[in-house]
Parts: C-alpha cells; sequence; structure tokens
C-alpha cells in the first residue's frame, strides 16, 4: 500500500475538523451529518455517550471546534443547506407536511431534495416537490411532502430525507471548482391518522435478557430513536444495538458478557421527536417469561 501524500494528510484533517464543527450545529440531525468531498463519502456519526471516553471525545470537540474559526473559516462562509428542523413529521390527517431550507452560502447553489426508504420499510409512501431548485443566497426554499401511496398507516412509519446544497464555485478565471458539499440527512416520521401523540415513546419499550443477549421489544405504534450505545446496570457495561432506531413491533437482540447478563436495568439517551436527545433514562430488565 503506498504512503498518503502530504496533501492527502491535510485534506483529512481539514475534513474531520469540519465534521466535528458541523456536529455542534442543531439542524443537523443527531447521527446524520454527510459531508461529500473529493475525498470521496465521509460521514460522521455524531451521538452522546454516557461514558467517561465520550466526555473526553465531547471535549476535544469543543477544541477542533474552535480551530474551525482558525483553519476553516477562511475557506469555508456558510454551512450551505440548512433545514429549519432537525425532523419532518407528516400527519396523514393532513396528508402532507412541509420543510423551509435557507442557502446560508454567499453563492447561488442547486437544491436536491430526496426521500429514502430505510431498509426494513422499502415502501414508497411519500413524494416531494420540487426535487431540484435553484435557491439564491440568504433566501429560504420550501418543500413540500405530501404522503401517497399505500394503506393508511396503523403505525409510525420511518423515512430519511435527503437536503444537498450544490454551490455555484468559481476559481479566479471564472472555471469551475470543486467544492465541499453538505448533504442533511433528516428522518421522516408519518403519523397516523387517529393516534395519539407520545412525547416519550422510548418509556414503552421492554427489556430483557435472553439467552444470553439483551433483547429490546418494541410493541407500541411509534417509533423509537435513541443513541447506539447503551449502558448496563449495576455492572457499568456498554454494548451497541445494530441502529439508532426500533420501529413499531420490532425486537433487536445484542450478545452480552457473562458479567453483563446479571444487568438489573439499561441507560439510554433517547431522542424527541423533535430530533433532539435528551437526559438519560433508566429502563428496568424484567424477566423475558413475564413480557
Amino acid at each position: 500500500m503506498r504512503p498518503r501524500a502530504t496533501g492527502e494528510y491535510l485534506s483529512s484533517i481539514l475534513v474531520l475538523v469540519l465534521c466535528f464543527s458541523l456536529a455542534q450545529t442543531p439542524m443537523i440531525d443527531l447521527c446524520n451529518c454527510y459531508l461529500e468531498v473529493d475525498l470521496g463519502l465521509w460521514q460522521v456519526v455524531s451521538s452522546r455517550r454516557v461514558s467517561v471516553v465520550a466526555r473526553l471525545l465531547n471535549v476535544l470537540r469543543a477544541v477542533l471546534s474552535g480551530l474551525v474559526v482558525m483553519v476553516v473559516a477562511p475557506l469555508v462562509f456558510a454551512t450551505g443547506m440548512q433545514p429549519e428542523a432537525p425532523l419532518v413529521m407528516l400527519y396523514e390527517a393532513d396528508g402532507e407536511a412541509s420543510m423551509n431550507i435557507k442557502n446560508t452560502d454567499v453563492v447561488p447553489s442547486l437544491l436536491y431534495s430526496t426521500v429514502e426508504n430505510i431498509p426494513e420499510d422499502q415502501e414508497n409512501l411519500v413524494i416531494l416537490t420540487p426535487p431540484v431548485t435553484r435557491v439564491e443566497p440568504g433566501e429560504t426554499q420550501l418543500v413540500r411532502f405530501i404522503r401517497e401511496g399505500g394503506d393508511p398507516s396503523k403505525v409510525q412509519r420511518l423515512k430519511r430525507v435527503i437536503f444537498e446544497g450544490i454551490p455555484q464555485k468559481l476559481d479566479v478565471e471564472g472555471r469551475a471548482v470543486v467544492g465541499v458539499n453538505v448533504r442533511q440527512n433528516l428522518p421522516l416520521i408519518i403519523h397516523p391518522k387517529g393516534l395519539e401523540l407520545n412525547s416519550e415513546p422510548w418509556k414503552l419499550l421492554k427489556w430483557s435478557i435472553q439467552d444470553g443477549k439483551l433483547a429490546v421489544v418494541n410493541d407500541s405504534a411509534y417509533v423509537v430513536r435513541m443513541a447506539q450505545k447503551i449502558e448496563l446496570k449495576p455492572s457499568g457495561g456498554m454494548v451497541s444495538l445494530s441502529r439508532t432506531y426500533v420501529l413499531p413491533g420490532e425486537t433487536l437482540k445484542v450478545m452480552l458478557g457473562p458479567q453483563a447478563v446479571h444487568s438489573t436495568s439499561v441507560m439510554i439517551v433517547p431522542v424527541t421527536i423533535y430530533g433532539f436527545a435528551v437526559e438519560s433514562y433508566s429502563a428496568p430488565i424484567v424477566n423475558a417469561a413475564s413480557l
């Protein structure tokens, strides 16, 4: 394997610093900040941690955020396309939802908007308009999401929304050059007609230990989102779920170590329907036979 050139190292460092900085922006959804550059696609996973290591990483992130002002700020003038909220909630009773996207850059940009299905739910249920539009610097574009296709939902459904701004970049001679595009990846939740809103759906999860595995059951009608890392009590051990959400009717399992199988509770970091992490929540681990 060839040694990496100095320029590649510097590019990597700049991208990482920019990623850490963007992870502090509330409008960027938890665990879903993407940056597309000429080096390839970098995915930043930023989730709250309850361990000591995570708190140290938070300090490092704050330091790197300060470095952005000194190193990256002269090169990057704005964050590009900025959604007004970190989540799209589409109520089937209304039939549609909308989101304002602001171009915070100093140059015009093309806004590309798409709805993507998650691997566990591939049914196409939402269309959006406009899929592509030009947004002038400082201007705001309204994107509409329309519920279409399939039967009325009985439980909440989860999709993803991608907003990508491609800015107009020219060098001093007026030639097009490669720039940094910020791609926002937000959750879209379809809320069924007649289902009451629940601001704390994570309290409906049921936790148990079965055959050396920690199991979490979501037998509610709500999508529950949380950080992947889970702390076990009283051992203090940490395990990771396979993803950051549990869909209605799902059961997720993760293998435990010999000492962790005697845990009596879990400590999770939930995410609200508005897309923000809240204080850690402790849930008891009950006997599997009683579920």
